[in-house]
This record gives C-alpha cells, structure tokens and sequence, in this order.
C-alpha cells in the first residue's frame, strides 16, 4: 500500500469514529484529528491523533521519531490545556496522543525506538506507532500485564479502529 492510500483510509477510519479534523493542523502538523469522549474504564478522554508520512528509508530514525513524538506530546499538553472543561463541567481529562508514522520497511531501531518511548509524561500519554506500508502492518505497543493496562488497552483498541487498515 504507498503512503497515500494509507493516508486516505486513515482519514476515512477518523470521520467514521466521529473524530474532527484539526482545521490547519497544529504546530507542524498537517494532519490532526481530535475527539473528546467518555471511556467506561478512564473517564473522559481528550484524543489527538496524526499522521506522519515518512518518505524513503533514510526519512526518519530512532532519534528523530522521539523528537517527533515529544514533539506531539507539547502540542497535546497547549490544546489540553487549553480547553480543560470535560463533559459533566468538570475540570479533569485523561490525554491521549497518538502520533503514527507511515513508513515503507522500518528498521529495526525505529521499532525499538517506539516501543521504548516514555508514554506517561507530563499528565499526557502519547503513543508513537508504527505503519510499515510495504508489510501493511501497524506495529504498536503492547498492552502490559500489571500497570497501566487501562491506558495501553486504550491504545490497543484505538491503534486498531483509526490506524490498522
């Protein structure tokens, strides 16, 4: 699948599951999509997602999908910030950012690089995925078996819903 395609049915994957498109994206962003919503486990939710077209093999390294990814993190923290009433009137949410890289055969390091990224940062969860487009497979985090299974259960099930086409 080349990138574009990817791109488009991640949109449509988006719309579907009532997620906005970010008008202008954000901070370096082309692509954003936002929702807030009740999660029966997590309480209200604040969910930001991108998509990062990687082009080439030499496109992105371990290094740079954390300066990305981190990157995300503070657009995350200013837009959460920035809006912090939930549903009921209340003042607390739990944010999620996913930030997934489209790329043709990722190395190894880059895989490990994601895997190895501090999720829980700054009250905000990010989570870098992974799209190899020559495989057509999303790599994402997987889902501890102690702490934290909430939070990355979360992942799991909306890496699978907005990114795995």
């Amino acid at each position: 699948m080349d990138i574009s395609q990817y791109r488009d049915a991640v949109a449509a994957n988006h719309r579907e599951h009532g997620f906005e498109t970010v008008e202008g994206g954000e901070d370096g962003f082309d692509r954003v999509w936002a929702i807030r919503e009740a999660d029966d486990t997590l309480g209200d939710m604040a969910v930001l997602a991108t998509l990062v077209e990687v082009d080439g093999t030499d496109g992105m390294d371990a290094a740079g999908l954390v300066e990305v990814a981190s990157s995300f993190r503070d657009v995350l923290a200013d837009r959460i910030d920035a809006r912090p009433e939930r549903a009921d009137g209340g003042e607390s949410q739990t944010p999620i950012g996913y930030v997934t890289f489209a790329v043709d055969d990722p190395d190894a390091s880059l895989l490990d690089a994601m895997s190895g990224f501090t999720v829980a940062k700054r009250r905000t969860n990010v989570f870098p995925l992974v799209y190899d487009t020559a495989a057509e497979r999303l790599h994402r985090h997987e889902v501890p078996r102690l702490k934290g299974r909430g939070i990355y259960r979360r992942q799991a099930d909306d890496a699978e819903r907005l990114f795995d086409v």
